[in-house]
């Protein structure tokens, strides 16, 4: 292949000048094609510049000899192989939206404009950036490409280096926010086109920070590299997981819209990132929350997804955290709902607001009460009474839980001072709260001031005080105890239980969650058989016992069947203000009478909403009454015959199919053919939604779901009468 320059360049030398003399200016010119060609060849033997040429069928013709030796070649090893089949692309560098491929660039005629491509040859490779335009003949037949080459093997792993900065999180080595909006925009652009869907899931850490301040930064990093590693066990090959900064990660999950099966993937995260964690010697608990969205139904930009999905977290953390919760189109009124609890949260204390309530906790055997559990109520000026499942977790994230818990202490201590001895008062301590470094002075200030006896007061502790440092909290705990109080475990099993929090820990009481204690009579489950373990476990370390959560008699026989040696539950009582608390005491009225249903029945929640009801053509306007996983109760249409179909339009494109099964008057119970599912927090969703590509084929615009879209959606109109008459229901309550 050399032979080919050199021989053209013969006979093309200059003759020398005199000694002295100046040699002649002799240009090169237009015509010269010796010269011409000879200062090529001078280029290419320097490596100055190669050069590459292929013809029509896209067959390397020539390649520079100084090219081919680099990687020990011979001509006849790359010569007549296709340039798109011989270079390999660079496909760990971004390409520009607008940059295509080498195959299509060389299949499209198109000129070559400084690709990076790899030349492998046995254990020995090349990086090149080559650079060409198509020739025509004078005729204008398409004769190959003509081109350049240029070594970048030294500067091609800098800048390797320097996009995988750009594009990957240096501590974890998942993708990073700019990747991961990046791949997230061009799946959902190619995903709408083909009509699929996408799930998005946003999750960040609970406790994280708690870490951070009790361990250092250097263990905080740690845990995320632990973090990152145990989601990508979860996750696999099934998504992208990127780390969006700070405890946020994001996972993108391609043709997933089965809510079903996302809820259980969003448990299993949280389940796997809850489990402890060993960091230079210390143990680490942290939790999860994670919100979820799914294109086209909740989006179908990226901005409108990602926002979809970060504020199904946000509810999701409100709601308690250590839970997922899907979009729903309501969530953004309940995030204004929660910055509006936040605001009126710091003057509620200042205001006299905030209220302690009670619910008793009796002696298995005789119902006779032996401790009370405070429970923080907030009277809002306005709003009458808000939930501690709203304002509690805000004082956690705001920073006044502390100041919140504070107040508690020495209000339910001077309330407690003026009970009889015998019974104690339970109160809960946040995390946070615990992790205060006066935590100990300020409850025996609490007790000083109120004049109670110690023994009446009892903390509940769950197992988030054992993030970080345990030699602290087991000081933490012995000088508690040293102020004479009493300890208890709270939420027993709700979290990845140590044994050694039972074995180091002075605790004198273990709360059984009441998520075992709900539905362990019903035989389905292996609820009652953790009871009875927990129950056991209790009585050999000389340990108390409380099943929370008792609300039918037929739970209260089987944990008082299993040895629990305390009770607590609306069975017996609800949370009650202190007047009537006292006003008990004063006619020492001290015993318990359980009232309540006879069994255990799965959850009904109450309702009172409009939704549609669709039987044929026609849809109709009804009440929803209570809703369970497996049927609903409604009001509004007048005889329905048992057994007849229907589909429910619980909104958002939620149809959930069923039959009714009771019938009386305006009033119906259907069932449904598909069981809903749970919403992550305490809400029902169906698993699948009326997707809007069919509504889109049905010739509405392509957007996210909203409550009215199947309403809007379905316009098709029968020639027969509705089946059934509509009766108006409004102003019932």
């Amino acid at each position: 292949m050399a032979g080919l320059l050199s021989r053209i360049t013969k006979g093309a030398e200059k003759k020398p000048a005199a000694d002295g003399e100046p040699a002649e200016l002799d240009p090169i010119r237009a015509d010269d094609q010796a010269r011409r060609v000879a200062l090529l060849d001078s280029l290419e033997n320097s490596g100055l510049g190669w050069f590459w040429a292929s013809d029509a069928e896209g067959r390397l013709t020539y390649l520079t000899p100084k090219a081919l030796e680099m990687l020990e070649l011979e001509e006849t090893d790359v010569v007549g192989r296709q340039v798109s089949e011989l270079f390999e692309e660079d496909t760990e560098i971004e390409r520009d939206e607008a940059q295509r491929p080498l195959r299509f660039m060389l299949a499209a005629r198109n000129s070559i404009n400084a690709s990076a491509v790899k030349l492998t040859a046995g254990d020995k490779s090349a990086w090149w950036e080559i650079s060409g335009k198509p020739h025509f003949c004078g005729d204008g037949t398409f004769e190959g490409y003509r081109g350049s080459i240029k070594d970048i093997s030294r500067t091609h792993q800098d800048r390797v280096d320097a996009e995988r900065l750009s594009q990957f999180d240096s501590l974890t080595g998942l993708s990073n926010r700019h990747r991961m909006a990046r791949n997230l925009t061009s799946t959902l652009k190619a995903f709408t086109h083909a009509k699929r869907s996408c799930a998005l899931m946003m999750l960040d850490l609970d406790r994280f920070k708690q870490v951070n301040d009790t361990l250092g930064h250097p263990a905080g990093d740690e845990l995320l590299k632990q973090v990152a590693a145990r989601i990508q066990r979860i996750i696999g090959d099934e998504g992208e997981i990127g780390r969006l900064g700070g405890d946020e990660f994001q996972i993108i999950l391609p043709d997933y819209d089965d809510r079903g099966e996302l809820g259980e993937l969003g448990q299993r995260l949280i389940q796997m990132v809850s489990q402890p964690y060993s960091i230079g010697g210390s143990r680490a608990v942290i939790g999860s929350s994670v919100g979820i969205a799914v294109a086209p139904y909740d989006g179908v930009e990226t901005d409108e997804l990602i926002k979809a999905a970060d504020l199904a977290l946000y509810a999701a953390k409100g709601g308690g955290r250590g839970q997922h919760r899907f979009y729903s189109s309501d969530l953004q009124d309940k995030a204004s709902h929660r910055h509006q609890i936040e605001a009126d949260l710091r003057d509620a204390a200042a205001k006299n607001e905030l209220l302690m309530y009670y619910q008793p906790i009796v002696d298995a055997k005789t119902h006779e009460v032996v401790c009370m559990e405070a429970l923080m109520r907030w009277d809002h000026s306005e709003r009458g009474m808000i939930s501690p499942a709203e304002f509690i977790p805000v004082a956690e994230d705001v920073g006044l839980i502390r100041e919140l818990g504070e107040w508690a202490l020495n209000e339910v201590c001077q309330q407690v001072a003026k009970w009889p001895n015998k019974v104690k008062a339970a109160i809960n301590v946040s995390a946070v709260q615990f992790a205060s470094d006066d935590f100990v002075e300020v409850v025996r200030t609490a007790l000083k001031r109120s004049g109670v006896n110690p023994q009446q007061i009892e903390l509940e502790i769950t197992e988030s005080v054992f993030v970080g440092d345990i030699e602290r909290t087991l000081l933490m705990f012995k000088n508690l105890k040293e102020l004479g109080i009493r300890l208890a475990l709270d939420d027993f099993g709700t979290g990845y239980s140590s044994l050694s929090y039972l074995r180091d820990a002075p605790f004198d009481k273990i709360k059984i969650d009441q998520g075992f204690v709900r539905g362990c009579s019903s035989g389905d489950n292996n609820n009652l058989a953790i009871i009875a373990a927990v129950v056991s476990l209790a009585s050999v370390l000389r340990m108390e016992t409380v099943a929370e959560g008792v609300e039918t008699k037929d739970e209260l026989a089987a944990v008082t069947g299993q040895g629990a040696t305390h009770l607590q539950g609306i069975l017996f009582s609800r949370a009650v203000p202190i007047e009537e608390v006292t006003e008990r005491f004063e006619k020492g009225d001290l015993v318990y009478v359980p009232r309540g249903p006879e069994k255990f029945r799965a959850d009904r929640r109450t309702e009172f909403r409009k939704i549609g009801l669709i039987h044929g053509d026609h849809r109709y306007t009804v009440i929803l009454r209570n809703l369970s996983k497996t049927g609903a109760k409604v009001e509004g249409l007048l005889d329905v015959p048992l057994e007849t179909k229907v589909v429910l339009d619980l909104g958002g494109g939620q149809l959930a199919v069923a039959t009714v099964k009771r019938s009386e008057g305006y009033s119906q119970g259907v069932e449904f053919e598909t069981p809903l599912i749970s919403d992550g927090a305490d809400g029902l969703c169906t698993r699948h939604r009326v997707s809007p590509y069919q509504m889109e084929l049905a010739g509405r615009p392509l957007q996210a779901l909203n409550d009215d879209s199947y309403a809007g959606y379905m316009h098709a109109q029968s020639k027969e009468p509705k089946a059934f008459m509509e009766v108006q229901l409004s102003g019932r309550g």
